[in-house]
């Protein structure tokens, strides 16, 4: 994982109508055993962003665990204009438990929009698509296609296509979008369905939505893993 960048970082703060506090406090009683748990944590409490499963878990442990059931699909963002939404699609990765996520341009990016979730999440920076690519085609189990999100001319329809089981998300910048390289690099590019007068939707909102899409057609949804809150 790149070495985190705490000044860019933002604490998570409770929301204004909910508890006054996150998280939990000390641990009460005799403590648990396991190597899984963080003493600091046991006696201090634990007000991290993290489900109940987690309560006092070091980070170590939580991201091992995390690891022995991540999904088969990654997700990458160019990184050319230090986009804001960077932080945000890591956060949604987290959420949707991407197997990784990979960042293409320039190595730093803003992590405030993350809220730490970027520390339980595999993220690999690659200098130019073609490095990304290359990876890609190089991982276990065989290669990994990229597939571009952009409403480019001939895109396929997010809603009626059947998206591979292994696959990697492109995302290009707010903005421009896919950059000329991103497009050639790419296996197929598709477009999510909109209604409205705006020519395209925030690259994070697009983000999240493939993702989610992904995990409609792949995740075992039954799974007492299957988090809901």
């Amino acid at each position: 994982m790149d070495e985190p960048d705490d000044e860019q970082r933002a604490p998570y703060d409770p929301m204004p109508h909910g508890r006054p506090e996150v998280g939990v406090g000390p641990w009460e009683g005799p403590w648990p055993e396991g190597e899984q748990y963080d003493a600091a944590l046991l006696a201090e409490g634990d007000r991290r962003n993290v489900v109940d499963r987690y309560r006092y878990w070091a980070l170590d442990a939580i991201v091992a665990d995390l690891d022995t059931r991540r999904h088969d699909f990654h997700v990458a963002i160019e990184n050319w204009q230090h986009d804001f939404n960077i932080g945000t699609i890591v956060r949604s990765a987290n959420a949707f438990l991407a197997a990784e996520v990979h960042i293409v341009g320039n190595r730093r990016w803003n992590r405030r929009g993350a809220m730490v979730t970027d520390r339980y999440q595999h993220v690999r920076h690659h200098p130019t698509v073609d490095d990304l690519a290359d990876y890609l085609d190089a991982l276990p189990g065989g290669a990994v296609p990229l597939l571009g999100v952009d409403n480019l001319p001939g895109s396929a329809h997010l809603e009626t296509m059947e998206i591979p089981r292994r696959v990697c998300f492109l995302f290009g910048q707010e903005g421009p979008g896919l950059s000329e390289a991103a497009r050639a690099a790419c296996a197929g590019t598709f477009s999510i369905a909109q209604f409205g007068s705006t020519r395209s939707i925030n690259a994070s909102a697009a983000a999240a939505i493939a993702m989610h899409s992904w995990v409609v057609q792949h995740a075992d949804l039954t799974s007492d893993e299957a988090w809901r809150g």
